[in-house]
């Protein structure tokens, strides 16, 4: 007996259904003013403020903000495609037809009888492909600049330094990490008490770029130490803003002093609670 229950539309009935929904918004008599007035670069704070929402959902596991988040990510993309095509230049096809091929070439102990048994492996494959498919990439210099181009300047520095000490811009230990972190710290501190503001800003970079590497030898990330520093000062800052009984701003600083110290405690206990009731 046939069930007489509808069937679930199909993953390319419902892709076409927002690249119509997105078309009909991009009409030039019937779209939306906004989304007809966009264009590929007033879009990238959307871009990238998606795709870092995409990021904070997958931090905390929620399926349904996951599925929300990348739902928007996705609309980029579709509005971007979109653009593209009302301008004659390419549409999702040839996004999709591109990515394809990329990586069926990039996965040929997938797709053809080249051999790959570890990550390791395969990883050195995928790098030598990427140098023949644009000889000017395989340049360590091209690599580093199109990582410093296009990504949040922590990460860029994580994988410049990965890149770089893979080329042999290595110290033998990290002991000589922590020289290389004193040297630039001294310089930091000469350049805000003598040199300008630019020579400032560049010592600043120096130092941090530092603890970055400092990072890599430890095995650390250091975008995710930074986001979870943020993500506690902020916790930190509410149970304060709790306790308080008038603006933070009217409290002398050691009053502050205290609310931070009480809140850090405050919250430690509360996480040590939370791990025993997760062991019983």
């Amino acid at each position: 007996m046939m069930s007489d229950r509808p069937s679930s539309p199909t993953p390319l009935e419902t892709l076409q259904q927002l690249i119509d929904v997105v078309a009909r918004l991009r009409d030039p008599q019937e779209g939306c003013p906004w989304d007809r007035a966009q264009t590929p670069q007033t879009l990238i704070p959307y871009v990238i403020e998606e795709a870092y929402e995409v990021v904070d959902a997958l931090r905390h596991g929620d399926k349904d903000a996951i599925a929300d988040e990348l739902g928007d990510l996705l609309l980029q993309v579709v509005l971007q495609a979109q653009i593209a095509k009302d301008q004659g230049q390419f549409d999702i096809a040839v996004i999709a037809q591109k990515i394809t091929e990329k990586l069926i070439r990039r996965h040929p102990h997938v797709f053809s009888d080249f051999e790959a048994q570890t990550i390791d492996e395969v990883h050195q494959n995928w790098e030598q492909i990427k140098d023949t498919e644009n000889p000017t990439e395989a340049q360590l210099s091209h690599k580093l600049k199109r990582y410093a181009r296009s990504l949040p300047p922590l990460m860029a520095g994580m994988k410049i330094s990965r890149k770089a000490a893979k080329a042999g811009f290595e110290w033998k230990t990290i002991d000589g990490v922590w020289d290389k972190f004193d040297e630039e710290l001294a310089e930091f501190k000469h350049a805000l008490d003598y040199e300008s503001k630019e020579n400032q800003q560049a010592e600043l970079g120096d130092l941090l770029f530092t603890v970055i590497n400092l990072a890599r030898w430890a095995g650390l990330d250091p975008a995710e130490a930074l986001q979870g520093t943020n993500e506690r000062f902020i916790q930190r800052l509410m149970v304060m803003e709790e306790a308080a009984n008038r603006p933070l701003s009217e409290y002398s600083l050691d009053e502050l002093e205290a609310f931070w110290q009480q809140a850090k405690l405050k919250i430690a206990s509360s996480v040590s609670a939370q791990e025993k009731t997760g062991k019983r």
